[in-house]
């Protein structure tokens, strides 16, 4: 059998888009559940499964868990993840994605990692905030200089308290990345994980399915 010239030519162009690494599988490991030596993910968006310390599906090894984390090697790169945050390893960055999938804790609440301002922090989605809060330690930490906000007075759980108006540089959750969301910062350490409010939630749509939440920008 002949092999055509324009056949081999990109038979050849492809491999060499592979060895340089232009062609890029992506793995998204998700944690649904943890115990002690055992750990219950989604790999890729596929049906949850449990692994033991040790075992492999998908290239994804376990190698400790315990109630509070998970240590994985994933496609020779070690991640820690605690429930309900997720990690993706490999992919190209010029085909970066606009969406991310967020999955539901044994409380039924979505809770994972976000960077403000390139500083990671943990979140709450909360459709019944108006707009991000987040407390003013989280604030210092993510450089934001929030008393030169607008101040303001917001009724919480625990009473009457000042906030700071601000505007947050940028907010990025899995390959989402949000520029100038506006933001509450309150006094003190309430709310103690960042609030995702409906000041970012309203630039996505959301989407869901069982306990998996996909949020896509919109703009």
């Amino acid at each position: 059998m002949k092999i055509l010239p324009q056949v081999r030519q990109l038979t050849f162009s492809l491999l060499c888009l592979l060895s340089s690494g232009m062609v890029m599988a992506t793995t998204q490991v998700n944690i649904v559940g943890l115990f002690s030596n055992k750990a219950v993910i989604i790999i890729n968006g596929g049906k949850p499964k449990t692994l033991s310390v040790g075992e492999t599906s998908e290239g994804v090894k376990l190698v400790a868990a315990d109630s509070q984390s998970a240590t994985f090697q994933i496609e020779g790169k070690t991640q820690r993840l605690a429930m309900g945050q997720a990690a993706s390893v490999g992919g190209s960055p010029t085909n970066a994605t606009t969406s991310a999938t967020l999955y539901a804790n044994t409380q039924g609440h979505f809770v994972s990692d976000c960077q403000i301002n390139g500083v990671t922090l943990k979140f709450l989605l909360d459709t019944g905030a108006t707009t991000v809060a987040l407390n003013s330690g989280d604030a210092k930490y993510a450089n934001i200089d929030y008393k030169r906000g607008e101040p303001i007075r917001i009724s919480t759980a625990n009473g009457i308290v000042t906030a700071y108006r601000v505007s947050l540089s940028s907010l990025k959750i899995g390959g989402i990345t949000l520029n100038q969301v506006e933001a509450s910062v309150l006094e003190g350490g309430s709310p103690p994980i960042v609030l995702l409010g409906m000041s970012a939630l309203n630039r996505l749509d959301m989407k869901r399915q069982d306990i998996a939440l996909t949020l896509t920008k919109k703009y």
